[in-house]
């Protein structure tokens, strides 16, 4: 006898053990159709009631069937969609300026921050300026410079960068502009 042969009459041993002992049926038992038609029709015609007290009335009919299972069978109307980025854009747009930077080398190996301030209805740049070494307190300064004769957009677009420092957020949000932060790793939120 081949030690593999007896390996495949354990496993074939082993699956008929099991075959045998899971034959019964297990979990709640099926739900007449009788009674999935009648939760469905009380739902319909009481939109206030909930599942508690669709349970009871069903227990007072003489079918005992648990809250879950009522919850199961009730018909849900769907919920209306959460407004997207898309929506937030266009109800938005002349509203929305967005910030951000990119770098440039030069030839010498140099490497300047360029921090751009861009107006979302015309994709017109508003304010534009270079350094080597941003912090802060210059992207801050950047913003009331973008924006000095009460001109503020109502919100301001940037990525999570952490240029974006406490000195930031606290000198926009005195000129109570409302940031709103892309999601991370999301570049398509911030297209332009």
């Amino acid at each position: 006898m081949e030690p593999a042969t007896v390996v495949r009459w354990h496993r074939q041993g082993f699956k008929l053990y099991w075959s045998w002992k899971s034959r019964k049926k297990l979990g709640r038992p099926k739900i007449d159709a009788e009674v999935r038609s009648l939760i469905r029709r009380m739902w319909q015609e009481n939109p206030t009631w909930g599942a508690p007290r669709i349970q009871s009335e069903l227990l007072l009919l003489g079918h005992n069937v648990a809250e879950s299972t009522v919850n199961k069978y009730m018909v849900r109307q769907p919920k209306p969609p959460s407004p997207t980025w898309r929506t937030f854009l266009e109800n938005h747009v002349g509203q929305i300026v967005a910030i951000d930077f990119f770098t440039v080398a030069t030839i010498t190996f140099r490497v300047f921050y360029v921090f751009l301030v861009l107006r979302h209805d015309r994709r017109r740049i508003v304010h534009l300026n270079v350094t080597t070494n941003p912090t802060a307190q210059w992207a801050a300064q950047q913003i009331v410079e973008a924006f000095p004769f009460e001109e503020t957009p109502r919100f301001l677009r940037r990525d999570r960068d952490g240029i974006y420092g406490e000195y930031f957020r606290d000198r926009v949000g005195h000129m109570g502009i409302e940031k709103v932060l892309i999601a991370p790793r999301a570049p398509w939120q911030n297209p332009y």
